[in-house]
């Protein structure tokens, strides 16, 4: 994967994400795609993104983003204002949706309620003009694949949620497209069914070695599936990089606080010592390694510190007298099981602190009471200017 000037960070192509034996050029490419809706509505802005065959790519944004009408424009269903969705060297631009060698699963699986299991998967087949007995074959070891061979003649209504979302899984994957295309799959399911699903399509993907295009606004959606994220906001993309890399080394103030629960210190360089500075808000004050950085004393700075990064006092946590700790307020106490989320308050400033879940004895019912964090500076990352 990889992106353009509008991103901030670069990051190489997961190792073994695409076939040694793939062409050169091949893969899908986004040229300089724009589209401006009626009005000026600007919903997609200068895109540059290439994906490798066989990697797991997630767009990943809040609504209104253009991670949706990206994906649209690469399965046909949008038309560009400007750019290119190239394919293995080939301009898909004057393919309809169904003339493309990508297919689309959609939030609603608008499965054919007539029609049973094994006939919604042949759909597809039957539309491409594949004899019925081809089809019913084909149709046939696609449901073996995604293990709904005993369903095969059942209505979608007799279905769990779970199963129906794999028949729309079997009805496109049936016609061998080179990039599977899905938006906001898992958005109709419960939670347990969610867990599942994760699990399901992610296992598929790699017994496939298909490209995966993924769009989700759930960040932990994202960072358990994705070989590659890329998260988008106001029309661009902001980031793309690994999901440790999104997790612990967020580029800006805006995928900090959109990548789980980062805190963000926004504040001007106290001082600067080579490439360790420390930034002070007024109330609290961070240290950490600014390679790369030529800002200097009085400029303003911003701070990312992971919530997971967060100790209680009595841990060691170092960094220094005065430097690397705040004194909060406990707003909530969110128990999760293994961990707690202590929301925090300090001095008005929102924190969160992942701890320790057998902690919870301890914490339960401690709301308004007076707490010290501590963090090490290298859980402390330097956000672009902006």
């Amino acid at each position: 994967m990889s992106q353009g000037a509008e991103a901030t960070e670069q990051t190489d192509t997961p190792a073994g994400a695409a076939s040694a034996e793939a062409p050169k050029g091949s893969g899908l490419e986004l040229r300089n795609l724009t589209k401006v809706f009626a009005g000026g509505v600007i919903a997609v802005e200068d895109v540059n993104l290439t994906v490798e065959h066989g990697e797991y790519v997630v767009l990943l944004g809040p609504s209104g983003c253009g991670k949706t009408t990206t994906l649209r424009m690469i399965g046909g269903h949008e038309v560009p204002t400007s750019g290119d969705v190239v394919l293995d060297g080939e301009s898909l631009l004057a393919l309809s949706p169904d003339k493309r060698p990508t297919t689309t699963v959609f939030q609603h699986f608008a499965l054919f309620p007539h029609k049973s299991v094994l006939e919604n998967v042949e759909f597809g087949l039957k539309m491409h003009g594949v004899s019925k007995e081809a089809r019913r074959q084909e149709a046939t070891e696609t449901l073996e694949m995604v293990g709904l061979s005993e369903l095969a003649d059942r209505k979608p209504s007799a279905l769990s949620g779970g199963q129906q979302q794999r028949v729309a899984l079997a009805r496109v994957l049936v016609t061998k497209p080179k990039a599977l295309l899905l938006d906001e799959p898992l958005g109709d399911l419960d939670r347990l069914l969610q867990l599942r699903m994760r699990v399901e399509l992610r296992n598929l993907q790699r017994q496939l070695g298909l490209m995966f295009i993924h769009v989700t606004h759930n960040q932990e959606e994202s960072l358990s599936m994705a070989d590659t994220i890329v998260v988008m906001n106001d029309a661009v993309i902001q980031q793309v990089g690994d999901p440790l890399t999104l997790a612990t080394q967020p580029a800006n103030e805006l995928v900090a606080t959109f990548m789980g629960d980062n805190n963000v210190i926004r504040g001007t360089i106290e001082s600067r010592d080579g490439d360790r500075i420390v930034v002070d808000d007024g109330h609290v004050k961070a240290s950490c390694i600014a390679t790369g950085d030529d800002r200097g004393v009085g400029d303003a700075a911003s701070l990312s510190v992971r919530a997971a990064g967060l100790l209680l006092a009595e841990d060691e946590a170092g960094g220094g007298a005065g430097v690397n700790h705040a004194d909060c307020e406990i707003v909530f106490v969110e128990y999760l099981g293994d961990l707690i989320k202590l929301h925090l308050s300090a001095a008005g400033e929102r924190m969160t602190a992942k701890v320790p879940g057998d902690l919870y004895e301890r914490l339960r019912g401690s709301e308004g009471s007076a707490i010290r964090v501590n963090w090490k500076e290298e859980d402390v990352q330097l956000l672009a200017a902006s």
